[in-house]
């Protein structure tokens, strides 16, 4: 995932209980599924919380349902993971696509939530990682335990409303008497200070995940967690779609549609190499671009969707 400047995540993670502001936050046009535009074509409005995988599945989305079923797609976002899934439940988005379980599942246990969406299975077929990381050339760091000996006492964090980010101050510094602080940015932010200190071969501690780019780009050592601090993030996670509880009768085909997609992390993480190589802003052309090549991967979704109309 490549979106140079942009908020990509990733916590995966963000566990900011701010209130939905519907149509303040969505805009006037944000909703539903069996709408239909002055074209007459079905509308689908999506959540995206600017995240790199949700910016690459929710740009194939809109690419393929347009140009194959008919379908005007609207992106709305980037959002916090609270006033999505409020968007979801209230009906003004249809889908949002960036779930990762187990670390949003106190969104789904929420009264006003829960009985108002449906969880979709895992649209990602690739082992997820998360956790505090460091660069390969930091000789001799390979644990948690190590870190007051990496050459610098700075974590570089993501957003602070990051479900990971309290762990780490809270717990694995403690649990590990690090002599560090955590450092609040946002996704993009990190990753420009990574790119920075990576450049000059300088000492960094951040928090990593898969799937993303900088994994194919940087030399990066997910650090052991022997005493466990880092949990529940420290073990895989699934990626999957929450829809509104009602899309499934209102617009079967969407349903279907979204129902239908797979995707594995060789498929993501070349999706997101081509959303970097068009360019920040360039995205839905990266994505056709990979489309280009992989007709193939997308058929089986549209056959649901059609078979569902």
């Amino acid at each position: 995932m490549d979106l140079k400047g942009k908020l990509s995540r990733r916590d995966m993670l963000k566990l900011s209980g701010g209130a939905f502001a519907g149509a303040t936050i969505l805009g006037a046009a944000g909703c539903g599924g069996a709408s239909s535009g002055s074209s007459g074509s079905k509308t689908l409005t999506l959540g995206s919380i600017g995240w790199t995988e949700n910016v690459a599945v929710s740009n194939l989305t809109k690419i393929v349902m347009g140009d194959d079923l008919g379908y005007t797609v609207n992106l709305k976002g980037p959002l916090d993971v609270g006033p999505l899934f409020q968007g979801v439940a209230s009906g003004d988005l249809d889908a949002f696509q960036d779930v990762w379980l187990p670390n949003h599942k106190v969104y789904l246990s929420k009264p006003q939530i829960k009985p108002r969406v449906e969880l979709l299975k895992p649209w990602y077929q690739g082992t997820t990682k998360y956790g505090i990381t460091v660069l390969k050339y930091m000789k001799g760091i390979t644990s948690i335990a190590d870190l007051n000996h990496a050459g610098t006492n700075e974590i570089t964090g993501i957003e602070p409303g990051a479900a990971f980010m309290p762990v780490i101050k809270n717990k694995v510094i403690p649990a590990y008497h690090l002599h560090m602080h955590l450092v609040t940015s946002s996704t993009a932010g990190m990753l420009a200070e990574l790119q920075r200190k990576y450049q000059a071969r300088e000492p960094i501690v951040f928090t990593g995940w898969s799937p993303h780019w900088m994994n194919l780009k940087y030399p990066i050592v997910y650090l052991k967690d022997p005493k466990g601090a880092e949990a529940p993030f420290n073990h895989p996670s699934k990626i999957t779609a929450v829809v509104n509880k009602n899309l499934k009768n209102d617009d079967p085909t969407a349903y279907a549609f979204l129902k239908a997609i797979t995707l594995d992390e060789n498929q993501i993480n070349a999706i997101e190499a081509e959303m970097n190589k068009a360019g920040s802003g360039n995205e839905e052309k990266g994505v056709r671009s990979w489309l280009k090549s992989n007709r193939d991967v997308v058929k089986p979704w549209v056959k649901a969707a059609k078979s569902a109309s």
